[in-house]
């Protein structure tokens, strides 16, 4: 039987929680893209839902640049909010980006983030065709 093997490229964020957790910022196998939960940087800590939505998406969009993919490979997004009554104002800022892509997307409440002032988070899920 004969495997076949898959580049896999691992992107960072430089953020000190890779090494603390181990992990990485994206992960690109074949034309599959994984990227982790994504949270506005500390820049944006006296921002609102929206703007820290935003701020995400940015870094997302650079992401799927560094690994050769665009928003329109998106096939699924989950957004994690703190406060459900900030829903409206994520879903603007998602819908800014993905309107009329339209992938697939759960929206989950938590009770805490890592940070105090974090309000959302956005896992990404992207596919290239081959």
């Amino acid at each position: 039987m004969t495997s076949k093997t898959t580049a896999r490229q691992t992107i960072s964020s430089g953020g000190q929680y890779e090494n603390v957790f181990g992990y990485s910022r994206a992960v690109r196998v074949g034309n599959h893209l994984h990227i982790s939960g994504t949270c506005a940087s500390p820049d944006y800590e006296h921002s609102n839902a929206y703007e820290q939505a935003q701020a995400i998406l940015v870094t997302v969009n650079k992401v799927l640049a560094e690994a050769g993919m665009g928003p329109e490979d998106v096939v699924r997004t989950v957004v994690y909010l703190r406060d459900i009554n900030d829903a409206a104002s994520v879903a603007k800022a998602h819908s800014e980006v993905f309107d009329a892509i339209r992938p697939a997307s759960s929206l989950i409440q938590v009770d805490s983030m890592l940070r105090p002032w974090q309000k959302v988070e956005i896992e990404t899920y992207a596919i290239v065709a081959d």
